[in-house]
């Protein structure tokens, strides 16, 4: 049976609209204007070091970072900065994305001893968004080392004291260890440290990071400078390393009584975190 006319007719609209326009519903919408949103012709990766150069660090580094990557800046600007940015703008505005290395120093006193902190970044996030003009997007927060981990919660001291007891009552810290809070009876094997490296990954892992452990001394020289502390490796993993805040309005959407904390559960250390912000102008 043949089809009825007026099917026909608009069976061949249809192939017309599409012939004339690859954008096929578009076309509806705008017959006489169709066109493909122009791709971004250009990146730009500018790489930024600014007043702030590079520090010598440990030859270990600090928790895994290696020591290239270990730099200086004041708590509210960035060491580094990574932007890339397009061309082309949408309805949402101009694309951006925008990298930041931030350092922050530690609130408490003296030297390392495996204390746990507190630190807020929320003044940090806001003077980075504020300078970004990021108007709606996300910020990506994420910690640079094994042993800090990153979360929202409400920033208040004793509260902060509370984190520190039940944080250490879930993974106290191993006998060997120097911390006040040692645990007689708990071990773990990750503070084995005589017998470490004792894979061919790790032992690579070891040389990667500057360290020629196949040199007996610098061996010997690597497991001194090793600490005990295989608890804080535990809680940043039960805790999380990143976090990922929304931006509505040139704000960050977070409650009323709500942080981004970085917890250091192996200090008081001056640490690093990343931060990117991914949105639109």
């Amino acid at each position: 049976m043949n089809p009825p006319a007026n099917a026909t007719m608009f069976i061949i609209a249809v192939v017309v609209l599409f012939t004339f326009c690859t954008e096929g519903v578009a076309a509806v919408f705008h017959p006489l204007k169709c066109t493909r949103q122009k791709k971004p012709t250009s990146l730009a990766l500018p790489l930024a070091f600014g007043s702030h150069q590079p520090t010598a660090c440990s030859e270990s580094g600090v928790d895994g970072v290696r020591p290239a990557t270990c730099t200086s800046l004041s708590a509210a600007t960035s060491s580094s900065t990574q932007t890339i940015s397009t061309e082309a703008s949408s309805p949402l505005g101009k694309p951006i994305c925008i990298y930041h290395q931030v350092t922050i120093p530690t609130s408490q006193t003296g030297p390392p001893r495996q204390a746990i902190s507190v630190e807020d970044l929320t003044p940090h996030l806001n003077a980075l968004l504020v300078d970004s003009g990021m108007r709606s997007g996300v910020i990506n927060v994420i910690s640079r080392h094994t042993t800090t981990a990153i979360t929202i919660n409400e920033r208040e001291s004793r509260l902060a004291e509370d984190m520190a007891e039940y944080f250490l009552s879930l993974a106290p810290p191993d006998e060997r260890s120097s911390a006040a809070t040692a645990k007689e009876g708990t071990r773990y094997y990750h503070n084995d440290i005589d017998q470490r490296p004792d894979s061919p990954e790790e032992a690579q892992r070891c040389r990667d990071n500057g360290w020629d452990i196949d040199n007996e001394e610098r061996l010997q020289a690597w497991r001194d400078q090793e600490p005990i502390n295989a608890h804080s490796h535990l809680l940043s993993m039960l805790l999380g390393s990143s976090e990922s805040i929304p931006v509505v309005e040139r704000s960050m959407v977070i409650g009323q009584w709500q942080s981004v904390l970085l917890v250091d559960l192996d200090g008081p250390r001056e640490r690093t975190v990343g931060v990117q912000l991914i949105g639109y102008q």
